[in-house]
């Protein structure tokens, strides 16, 4: 993914973690930057009821694999 957002003082972090809550229909404080806050590849973390994070996920994958 890319955002327009300035990779300065975790503005970059904060558009992804936005936009992917919007496309999953999850809260924006259920997602955080686990590793990778400064560098290009990322992992998050999610936090919240996995069955419901699941479904969401596959939901999202089905209509934009």
């Amino acid at each position: 993914m890319r955002v327009t957002a300035a990779p300065d003082r975790g503005k970059a972090n904060q558009a992804i973690i936005k936009m992917l809550a919007k496309e999953w229909r999850i809260p924006a404080g259920a997602i955080t930057v686990a590793a990778g806050e400064t560098d290009r590849r990322k992992t998050l973390h999610i936090a919240g009821e996995t069955d419901l994070l699941i479904e969401r996920l596959e939901e999202w994958a089905r209509t934009h694999g």
